[in-house]
């Protein structure tokens, strides 16, 4: 095909087959679109929708956002995991009232060079919330591209990825940008899937070189294997008489950046001397079930312990340490593993009356 062939293609597909409904493609802004693409960055469409939708009714344009506290931004975004999304998305959205009046560059090049925002997703903010034309290479695209020239080389290696991205510029049109952006992103969530990729529906198969060599799977070439190393930390959840786990806010940099957290401790003999940091006289203690939770780069297995606390002052005493209160919860960004256990403690220190509580102790 040709690159008008394939554009063409592209936009009767998408006339026909298109997603036209989700959240983000009414009303459409740069602002809104924005907001999903950073949300859509490794994450599924389905799990976006509820996030995006309470997202744009607490802070539905780039002043609020800019305005609002940090801890309420990351509340809104506990649960969809890599949080430098969203630390990221506050950073920009105060540049840009404080240095562009509120408005978003109409160009890649200054897209790009605010915080969290790539090559892809500036070209996709240029093309679908400007109308400008730009291409973009997010995953779908990515894998689109990869089979249609039968890519060899993982797309995150500089030199395939060089060649996707030429391909990219060639095949954008010039005439409605942003639906053949969108039909891109579409035809490889919908139709060229990782696994059993619809190729008999696909606007692309007679000129698709993976499928006319019946490898459709064998790209994008996958990533090398690597297993991944695995650590440990023990979370202590400390109860107070009321109810309360006692949370501390991680540094705004690095894992968990920004977010409140358990306490980590390499083991139980540590606990005293948390304990002795706050003033608290620790009561029983008894393990709770582990978890995994898995990063891009490491396992971290946790081993939780609740921990009664028989007596403590009526506050901590440091800015980054507080009481989080289990019936009232504040809107706090949390680590979502954090969460998970959160919702663990409140069913352990509120047990069915017909549930004994097995206690034991180091």
């Amino acid at each position: 095909m040709t690159p008008e062939q394939f554009g063409s293609a592209v936009l009767a597909w998408y006339d026909d087959h298109g997603r036209k409904d989700l959240p983000w493609q009414r009303d459409i802004t740069p602002y809104r679109v924005w907001v999903s693409e950073i949300m859509l960055q490794q994450t599924q469409v389905a799990t976006v929708l509820g996030y995006y939708e309470r997202f744009m009714a607490a802070l539905p344009t780039v002043q609020t956002l800019a305005a609002a506290p940090e801890d309420e931004v990351l509340h809104l975004w506990t649960g969809l995991g890599y949080y430098s999304r969203a630390r990221n998305l506050h950073k920009t959205a105060k540049i840009l009232v404080a240095e562009h009046a509120g408005e978003f560059p109409r160009s890649v090049e200054a897209l790009a060079e605010l915080p969290g925002i790539g090559r892809s997703t500036a070209g996709a903010i240029a093309s679908i919330g400007m109308g400008l034309r730009a291409p973009i290479l997010d995953g779908n695209v990515k894998r689109v591209l990869a089979r249609y020239l039968a890519e060899d080389g993982h797309p995150g290696e500089p030199r395939a990825a060089k060649r996707l991205w030429e391909a990219a510029e060639r095949f954008t049109p010039e005439a409605r940008v942003n639906h053949y952006t969108q039909a891109m992103m579409d035809l490889g969530a919908t139709l060229c899937t990782r696994t059993r990729p619809s190729c008999l529906l696909c606007p692309l198969a007679s000129g698709c070189r993976a499928h006319l060599l019946g490898r459709e799977t064998d790209y994008p070439t996958p990533r090398p294997r690597r297993e991944l190393p695995r650590k440990r930390t023990l979370m202590p959840l400390l109860a107070s008489r009321d109810g309360a786990i006692l949370l501390y806010r991680r540094p705004s940099s690095g894992l968990w950046g920004g977010l409140w957290s358990l306490p980590e401790l390499d083991d139980l003999a540590a606990l005293e001397t948390l304990a002795a940091r706050h003033a608290l006289r620790l009561g029983e203690r008894r393990a709770l079930p582990g978890l995994t939770h898995t990063f891009s780069h490491f396992q971290l297995a946790i081993e939780p312990w609740l921990v009664t606390v028989e007596s403590a002052g009526p506050a901590v005493a440091e800015a980054d340490w507080l009481w989080y209160n289990l019936a009232a919860p504040p809107r706090l960004g949390l680590a979502a593993p954090v969460k998970k256990l959160l919702k663990r403690a409140q069913g352990e220190l509120q047990p069915p009356a017909d549930r004994p509580i097995s206690r034991r102790s180091p």
